[in-house]
């Protein structure tokens, strides 16, 4: 299946789903979701997102998945008025990066191997968020650990280069 085909159904199923929540929300009077100034960049992701599957474009992914995750952070904070959480919140965003650009792999039809890249910047945005969660005490029993997430990563991105494959 090819790269317009492949975006294109998935785009389809992607608007299905964004159309079924908010007819969920019309027609079920206890499912409702307070929707407040952060749901607009959550909206301006999905709206790139939408481009990229009507277009054929599935790079897209990654600006989508940018500007939504910092969406849903922004909402996050807004919902429970933890500002202060973007001292360490803010490790997530080359996560979002990573599931861009796993999502233009899966819309461009790549080959597994080209995965890596996306898995790596989720982990290494995993461990700086646990790091710095610990490090300012947001994240409980982990706190006490978080040198030892420290050297993790360290020895992580120290091996990384010599198991590259050719």
């Amino acid at each position: 299946m090819n790269t317009k085909k492949r975006t294109s159904i998935i785009g389809g199923a992607f608007l299905i789903l964004i159309g079924g929540a908010l007819l969920a929300i019309q027609l079920l009077p206890g499912f409702y979701i307070q929707f407040s100034w952060p749901w607009i960049v959550i909206a301006v992701g999905f709206f790139l997102m939408t481009i990229g599957a009507m277009t054929g474009e599935p790079g897209m992914a990654i600006p989508a998945c940018i500007v939504g995750g910092i969406g849903g952070i922004l909402a996050y904070q807004n919902a429970t008025g933890s500002w202060d959480s973007w001292s360490y919140i803010w490790a997530l965003i080359p996560g979002f990066v990573g599931v861009g650009i796993l999502l233009a792999k899966v819309l461009g039809g790549e080959k597994s191997t080209s995965w890596r890249e996306g898995a790596w910047l989720i982990i290494i945005s995993l461990i700086l968020f646990t790091v710095f969660g610990s490090f300012f005490g947001a994240l409980g029993i982990v706190g006490a650990y978080w040198p030892a997430l420290l050297i993790l990563l360290g020895l992580i991105l120290l091996v990384r280069p010599f198991f590259k494959s050719r």
